[in-house]
């Protein structure tokens, strides 16, 4: 049976090319992961905050090399695309160096309608430094404006106030709430919604990154990786 409406996103439209290398403000690169990332992925996976928002570890660098390449794949299957944060540095712009401070993906690609979720999470010494903020913020405006993606969800615990400033000041409006949609391992969450449209005016620029100038703007990060 024949759509009536065409996809958002037609076959390809992702694949065709090679996952983009993304810059964003105060010396942030986004690139696509690599096996090399394995070790880092290990040690941040150790922090408390990071394993009660995303609800796993990573036991062994051979696990993280495991995501890796699944992460990998799923942008040639056009399900995902995964990110690494990194600092910018002369090997990183084309290769894959850099310290990693942190990860954002568009999870959940719907082409029909041009849907994804976004989520990310931020290295323990890198919070309080805007990288959330700023990561979020250039793939969303790659993926509503070059990619074509029509609209964008982010969703995290209501419990996690700082993920709800990072929407915030990533221009993603709050819509509502789902009750208890996720469960965590003290039990079941509400969870916050927010979401941005291509439509959606984009969020003014803030100044140069700073230490903390806005206290909790750099959350860790929430969503169940897939």
């Amino acid at each position: 049976m024949p759509h009536l409406v065409a996809p958002v996103l037609t076959p390809g439209r992702l694949s065709g090319s090679p996952q983009p290398r993304l810059r964003a403000d105060g010396g942030l690169l986004l690139r696509p992961w690599s096996p090399g990332d394995a070790p880092a992925l290990v040690e941040i996976f150790r922090d408390p905050a990071i394993q009660r928002w995303h609800l796993r570890r990573a036991d062994s660098e051979e696990e993280a090399r495991r995501w890796i390449t699944e992460w990998r794949r799923a942008w040639r299957a056009e399900r995902s695309a995964h990110w690494a944060v990194v600092t910018d540095t002369p090997a990183a712009p084309t290769g894959d160096g850099g310290t990693v401070v942190g990860r954002v993906a568009l999870q959940g690609v719907i082409p029909m309608g041009g849907q994804a979720e976004i989520a990310y999470w931020t290295a323990p010494d890198a919070r309080g430094t805007g990288v959330a903020r700023r990561a979020v913020r250039e793939v969303t405006a790659w993926a509503l404006g070059e990619a074509g993606f029509h609209r964008l969800e982010l969703g995290h615990s209501t419990a996690n106030p700082a993920s709800c400033r990072v929407a915030a000041a990533a221009g993603y409006l709050l819509e509502g709430v789902r009750r208890r949609a996720l469960l965590h391992t003290d039990g079941w969450h509400d969870m916050h919604l927010h979401a941005r449209t291509a439509e959606d005016p984009p969020p003014g620029r803030a100044g140069p990154p700073g230490r903390a100038r806005t206290s909790g703007l750099n959350a860790p990060g929430e969503s169940r990786d897939r």
